[in-house]
C-alpha cells in the first residue's frame, strides 16, 4: 500500500516551491528537496538510466525527441544530448524517466 503524504511533506514541498519561484532557492537546492521527498512517496526506487535505455523507452512510445521532450518539459536538444550519452538526467527529469521505465509513456501524457 502506498504511503499518503503527510501534512508536513505537503507543507514542506509547497514552502520550496513558493521559495525557488522567488529566488531564494536555487534549482539544485530546490531539486535537492523534492528529490528527498518524493523518494519517499515512490512505489520504487529512482536509478539512473542510461542514453540508450532512454531512446528504447521514446522508441517504445513510438514518438520522436520532440514530442518526448514536450510531454516531460525538456529541449529536444536535452533529449537528444540524454540518448547519445553526453549528459545525464538529474532531479525533475530523472523522476518522470523512472516513472515511464516502471509505469509506461502513458502516465506522463495528459
Amino acid at each position: 500500500m502506498k504511503k499518503k503524504s503527510s501534512r508536513l511533506t505537503k507543507a514542506i514541498l509547497s514552502t520550496a516551491k513558493d521559495m525557488r519561484a522567488c529566488g531564494v532557492l536555487n534549482e539544485g537546492e530546490y531539486e535537492k528537496i523534492t528529490m528527498r521527498h518524493l523518494k519517499e512517496e515512490m512505489p520504487f526506487t529512482i536509478e539512473q538510466i542510461s542514453g540508450e535505455d532512454i531512446r528504447t523507452m521514446r522508441e517504445k512510445a513510438h514518438v520522436s525527441q520532440a514530442v518526448f521532450a514536450r510531454y516531460l518539459n525538456l529541449t529536444t536538444g536535452y533529449i537528444s544530448q540524454l540518448e547519445r550519452g553526453l549528459k545525464r538526467p538529474t532531479g525533475a527529469a530523472l523522476v518522470l524517466l523512472n516513472i515511464i521505465r516502471h509505469k509506461g509513456f502513458d502516465t506522463v501524457q495528459p
